[in-house]
């Protein structure tokens, strides 16, 4: 009999890829499953392998005694229980690099929509309100100041695309990088202080739980935009939601909420905000090459090899 992988959702996991997976492996879909319990209880003994879609708390885990490996659709991991994993030597991996292009690719998207009043003009359009006035002025990119939240892979993707606009870039992470010229703020809050724009582009977690706030929101001032690719977790919705009513924030682009698909229905009559259901990493190409890491991965441990992306 082929060995047994728990797979706990498809939301995001593409057809072709998991029936890559079936091909040499016996895959038990939770998510069809009526009685979801009951078919772990059943199959928990067998399973070495859960894929899972950046999900994983303790207490499933404890669930499978001879659990090895949680392959992990997606870049994000905070859902992953990683201290229980690593208690009983269970190996993570996620799917980073292959997401970088399109993340990035949608975050200038957003700041460009953002500042350039994209989807309010084409509103504006739409409704007949340009044969009665010319659109208001708004604002462009060249010479402006950027700061980055977090410049990882995803982070320095942003980057680069920024630079091809005139854009000075700034960035804060937990430590100085010394492969970058960017200039380096090792505080959250000064560069908050110093940019037009700021972009998030960290984990997620408790860590950085509600780590841009009414403090940080001000700083970036009445005429700056904030732009969240990250986690919704990262960002007060309730301070922003305050900030963008008094003014004291510009404008923000935002695919990422705190309780998806639950969006603050305030921020759906701000013209200044532009809103997306959470798909930076949402092409055809990207949640293909994501879900064949996880196949890459689940192949690598059965074959005894080291994991493509382990989750450090």
């Amino acid at each position: 009999m082929p060995e047994q992988i728990l797979m706990t959702s498809q939301a995001f996991f593409r057809s072709e890829c998991l029936a890559e997976l079936e091909t040499r492996y016996k895959v038990h879909r939770l998510w069809e499953a009526g009685e979801q319990e009951a078919l772990i209880s059943e199959v928990a003994p067998h399973i070495r392998v859960v894929v899972t879609e950046g999900w994983a708390p303790a207490e499933f885990q404890a669930k499978f005694p001879n659990l090895e490996l949680i392959a992990s659709h997606g870049v994000g991991y905070d859902g992953v229980d990683l201290g229980a994993a690593q208690a009983r030597k269970i190996a993570v991996t996620n799917t980073p690099g292959v997401l970088d292009d399109a993340v990035a690719d949608l975050t200038i998207g957003l700041l460009i929509a953002v500042t350039r009043g994209i989807v309010v003009g084409d509103q504006y359009v739409r409704n007949g309100e340009w044969l009665k006035a010319n659109f208001p002025l708004m604002s462009h990119l060249r010479g402006r100041q950027a700061g980055i939240l977090g410049l990882g892979r995803i982070g320095l993707a942003i980057a680069q695309r920024l630079q091809a606009f005139g854009i000075e870039i700034n960035y804060h992470n937990r430590r100085e990088r010394s492969d970058v010229d960017y200039k380096y703020y090792s505080s959250l809050s000064m560069m908050a202080q110093d940019v037009d724009f700021l972009i998030l582009s960290c984990v997620g977690g408790e860590e950085t739980k509600k780590i841009v706030n009414r403090e940080i929101m001000e700083k970036i001032g009445p005429t700056g935009v904030l732009i969240n690719i990250s986690r919704g977790s990262v960002v007060d919705e309730g301070d922003l939601v305050a900030c963008l009513e008094e003014g004291k924030l510009g404008g923000a682009g935002l695919d990422v909420f705190t309780s998806e698909p639950h969006v603050p229905e305030a921020l759906f009559k701000m013209p200044q905000v532009v809103l997306q259901p959470h798909i930076g990493s949402a092409t055809l190409q990207t949640r293909i090459a994501m879900g064949q890491l996880v196949v890459d991965n689940v192949d690598a441990y059965y074959a005894k090899k080291p994991l493509l992306t382990p989750v450090a």
